[in-house]
């Protein structure tokens, strides 16, 4: 694989800006050991073809990789060339399918966060208008969703009020279940987000 293959991957695989990477690499030649975010960096070997550069990330063994000097004496930062590579996209890849796990209704639990799940808006209830503890008004309402699995109330705020119909798929992410007056309510959070789209989710 070629180095900067590697190190592009090493670089997004512990969010390390890869011009900072290949700047401690490069300081790494004189100054032996250098730190660049979480990582430390040292040159363990050197010779006329190139070095080995021990990369840690506390005490913990990141990577042993031999850089020639070719590499090194690059004027513009050669990794950046490799940030596009295919195992980059891979793993990027890999890691959107392991961060977005969709999750279904009949798993939810009291307490839980960071829900993500697909369901179908089975009602909307009319929005109220209520007074907040600021002292502003807001709208607020409530849906009831179901997948296969089952059926929970989703409570909505604001904007979210008046943007799902009855028939609606709605995708939601980074959302929470909480217990409101003896009953289970799915609630989204500032981060979370709400996204209908017009069409059936269950089967007729």
């Amino acid at each position: 694989m070629p180095e900067g293959e590697y190190l592009a991957f090493l670089s997004v695989k512990h969010s390390v800006d890869p011009d900072k990477l290949f700047q401690a690499l490069v300081s790494a030649k004189e100054r032996k050991t250098v730190m660049c975010g979480t990582l430390s960096i040292e040159c363990r070997w050197k010779s006329e073809s190139g070095r080995i550069f021990l990369i840690m990330d506390d005490s913990k063994v990141v990577a042993q990789v031999r850089i020639s000097e070719d590499f090194l004496s690059e004027k513009t930062n050669p990794i950046g060339k490799f940030k596009d590579c295919e195992r980059v996209r891979r793993y990027l890849a890999k890691k959107d399918a392991t961060s977005f796990k969709l999750r279904e209704i009949g798993d939810l639990r009291a307490g839980m966060a960071g829900i993500n799940l697909s369901a179908e808006v089975l009602e909307v209830n009319e929005p109220n208008i209520v007074n907040t503890r600021s002292g502003n008004r807001g709208v607020v309402t409530n849906a009831l969703i179901g997948d296969k699995t089952g059926r929970v109330r989703l409570f909505l705020w604001g904007e979210q009020a008046g943007s799902v119909s009855v028939g609606d798929t709605v995708r939601i992410t980074n959302a929470r279940m909480l217990v409101f007056r003896g009953k289970k309510q799915l609630q989204i959070g500032r981060k979370g987000t709400l996204k209908a789209e017009h069409e059936h989710f269950l089967p007729a």
